[in-house]
This record gives C-alpha cells, sequence and structure tokens, in this order.
C-alpha cells in the first residue's frame, strides 16, 4: 500500500543524491525564480489630458458634474473622476472603436441593435465638444457651456436628451445617450482607471469591491456594509511601504 510518509523520504533522499552531483549554491535574501511574470494593472492616475484638449476638458468637467452632481455625503462626476475615466477610455481602443466591425453598410436600426455608423466613440466626442461650444456662444451670449449657470446647463443637457437641441453636423441625442452611458461608468468602474477617486461611487452604493471573501453577507439583506471597498489594485494598508 501506498505510504506517504515512505514516499517523502525517498523525494527527499532522491532530491539530497541529484543535488549533491551538482556544484551546491547558497541563495541569499531572494529567491532565484519568480512564480509568476508580473501582471500589475495599470492605473491611470490624474495627470494631463490625453484625449481632450484643456477647452474641452473644462466643458466635460461641467458636463459630469451636472449629470452626477455633488451633495453633502458624495463627491459629483468631476471630483470623482468621470471625466478623466472618459479622457483615457477615448485616447484608448474604445474610443477608437478597435475590435468592432466597422466597415459598413450603415443603416438605421432599432435602439437595441446598438450604434449604426462608422462615427467612432472619440470622433463623437471630438465633433459634438465642438458643435456644442458653437451652440452655446450663439445661443448663450458667448459664453460655452462651462460658463454658464447650473441652471442653464441642465436646460441645454435636457434639450439635447429631448432633441430639442440640435448641433450642427452631429447627432446631439446619439452624444447625449453616449454621455449617459460614459458617465455612470466612469463613477462606478474600478478606480484603476481613473473615474470612481477614492471609490467614492462604490461608498456610496455599499459595493464592497474585489474583496476576497464576503460570502458572510450575501444573505444579509437591508444591512449597510461595513467595511471598505477593494480595488484591483488593493488597498493602501495592504500594499507593504518599502523602507
Amino acid at each position: 500500500m501506498f505510504d506517504r510518509r515512505s514516499f517523502i523520504v525517498s523525494s527527499a533522499i532522491w532530491f539530497i543524491g541529484t543535488t549533491s552531483l551538482t556544484r551546491a549554491s547558497i541563495i541569499r535574501d531572494h529567491m532565484p525564480w519568480s512564480p509568476f511574470p508580473s501582471s500589475a494593472p495599470e492605473f491611470e492616475r490624474p495627470g494631463p489630458w490625453k484625449f481632450f484638449t484643456a477647452d474641452e476638458a473644462r466643458v466635460m468637467e461641467a458636463i459630469v458634474d451636472r449629470i452626477i452632481p455633488p451633495d453633502d455625503e458624495t463627491p459629483g462626476g468631476k471630483d470623482a473622476g468621470c471625466a478623466t475615466f472618459i479622457d483615457r477610455q477615448l485616447k484608448g481602443p474604445y474610443g477608437s472603436s478597435a475590435g468592432l466591425y466597422t466597415l459598413g453598410p450603415y443603416k438605421k436600426g432599432t435602439k437595441e441593435q446598438g450604434p449604426q455608423s462608422p462615427q467612432t466613440p472619440a470622433g463623437l466626442y471630438r465633433k459634438a465638444l465642438a458643435a456644442l461650444d458653437k451652440y452655446c456662444k450663439a445661443n448663450r451670449g458667448g459664453r460655452s457651456f462651462d460658463q454658464l449657470s447650473p441652471e442653464q446647463q441642465d436646460e441645454t443637457l435636457s434639450g439635447l436628451e429631448t432633441g430639442k437641441i440640435e448641433l450642427d453636423g452631429i447627432d446631439a441625442k446619439g452624444f447625449f445617450d453616449a454621455l449617459l452611458k460614459d458617465v455612470p461608468e466612469g463613477f462606478f468602474s474600478d478606480p484603476i482607471h481613473g473615474g470612481n477617486r477614492d471609490m467614492a461611487g462604490w461608498k456610496m452604493i455599499g459595493f464592497p469591491g474585489i474583496r476576497y471573501d464576503y460570502r458572510e453577507w450575501i444573505k444579509r439583506h437591508n444591512e449597510r456594509y461595513p467595511y471598505p471597498p477593494v480595488s484591483i489594485a488593493g488597498r493602501a494598508d495592504w500594499t507593504p511601504h518599502k523602507s
């Protein structure tokens, strides 16, 4: 019958015998191998805009702060980094429609069929922001969107949503629909993507994030989750500090 103790002993003897045939080496301070290649996530941090111009960025920060306005408990879209999230997404594969079929033919489809246009998200935002600036300056006393009062900003966004406001050379409602998708994504996505700064969106809804184990809470309804959320990148108090 197989005996585990005998197997371990024989394996140890075999290992000693084989290693005795080679030059012995002493390992100090580090292992001569790595268990897995490094696959740490890329972390989008606040910094220079990668897609938006400075003028576009000011307008976008004003837009995201009206779509998700701040309150006494939670920051709005601007302070939560939603404009940064969209900026990084538009500069990446999402902005260029990478991986999507874009050769046509293009026909107006139903809402359920998704976008039926050669327009990439990056192209949509660039043209729409330019057209929005033109509209605001022509109809709001020469002021850009970020210079309007909150009430005027809300009125303008509502006009885009309902189709009451038309933008030159661009689908205004399509632009608003893109905002209505991308801004909440920035508010609730993992912070490594540039939005949901300090996990404000997750804290607001009590989402635990990428926590190792929270099975004991799965069946506990109508209770506030008491622990802080965890990002893909971990938590500051979990990360060892280099001396």
